[in-house]
Parts: structure tokens; sequence; C-alpha cells
């Protein structure tokens, strides 16, 4: 297949993996030995081992960093900083997408920047929310109080139980009156974790103060 007939197949898909397109050829070495010549000619961009994407002339949709996050490692979900930042919860603007994922920590760099995943047991795996993008796909992001139980349970040994001011001064947290604090603690309380409760509590205290 040239490359013309592959681009009109796919024109529509913002990312594909090679088990969606393995159907398009008899035989699948051809088809890994095709990929390779495209990605080395910039046709195709390889986002990870299988997962790919049209170059920026050709694809109809440049899927956005979040939608790319979901797909590049399932299950996982984006939390932490960088859902902190989107929700306006610190002013900082964070480049890493971090997501939470029950399988292994892993990271990859593409084109489209840096993608963490961290591990968390399977009982915590819940408190995200399913939104779209501005192409209309979708994406699972923590809620606003999942992303600050998230941020706390990893930050965890840099916290002190008795210190406020590190929300503050540190981390900078802001717009906190869009918090539950009952989300919150109830959150922390599958972690089944005594610190993070204490933690947790804290923040509470904190945000109403905020």
């Amino acid at each position: 297949m040239k490359y013309s007939e592959f681009k009109k197949k796919l024109i529509d898909m913002p990312i594909f993996s090679f088990s969606q397109i393995e159907s398009l050829y008899g035989n699948t070495q051809v088809l890994k030995n095709q990929l390779s010549r495209w990605v080395r000619k910039n046709l195709l961009l390889k986002l990870r081992k299988g997962i790919y994407v049209l170059n920026s002339e050709d694809r109809k949709v440049t899927p956005s960093r979040m939608f790319i996050a979901n797909q590049l490692y399932f299950p996982s979900y984006v939390s932490t900083e960088y859902a902190l930042s989107f929700y306006d919860l610190i002013p900082e603007r964070v480049a890493d997408i971090t997501s939470v994922t029950t399988k292994k920590p892993v990271f990859f760099r593409n084109e489209f920047g840096n993608f963490i995943y961290r591990h968390i047991k399977s009982e915590c795996f819940d408190g995200f929310r399913k939104m779209a993008d501005e192409n209309k796909c979708f994406f699972f992001i923590a809620s606003p109080e999942k992303a600050v139980i998230d941020f706390l349970y990893f930050n965890l040994k840099k916290l002190k139980i008795d210190d406020f001011h590190v929300f503050e001064e540190s981390y900078r947290f802001q717009n906190l009156s869009i918090l539950s604090k009952n989300k919150i603690i109830g959150f922390a309380k599958k972690f089944k974790n005594e610190k993070l409760i204490i933690v947790a509590r804290a923040f509470c205290k904190f945000a109403g103060r905020a």
C-alpha cells in the first residue's frame, strides 16, 4: 500500500495503534517494515511502541496532550500537578503530564512532550471524570479533589504533618473554594495511609483559611 492510500484510510483518526491497522495488510512483518520506513521519512510520528500519529501536514486532527496521555498507557487518568494546573488550583503552567495507573510506572517522551505514569493500588484508582477536548476526543482526568489527594500521596515523604505553610508558600495552592472537603477526606481514606489522612485534614483546614 502506498502512503497516500494509507493516509486516506487513517486521516480521521487522531491516533492509531498497530493492532488497529493490522487488518490493512495481509502480512504483519510487511506492515512493520512499512511503518518503520514512514517513521524514518517523518510521514508518521511514533508516540511509543505500536502507537502512531500522522505527521502535522497530513493529519486532519491534532490530538490534545491529555488525550494522548490516556491513549499511550491504559488504564490511566491525568492527575497531580497537570490536573491541578488544569483546574487553576496552582498558578504554574505544567509542561510534563503525569497520569495515574494501576500498572507499573513508565515514562514516554515523544514529539508532544513527556508523559509520566505513576502507580497506585486498584482500590484507589477512582475519582476521575470523562471530558472532551477541543476536537471532541475523550480523555480521563482526576476530579479536583482526587488530583489534590494524588498529589499529596506522591509527595507524602516531603510533607510534615504540622506544616500548613507548605501548601501556600511552596506549592502555591489557590482557588480552593471549588473543593469539597468531604470528598478530599473520602479519597484519602481509600489509601489506608494514616499520614495521608492527617495531611489531607491539614490541607482541608488550610483550604478553609485560604
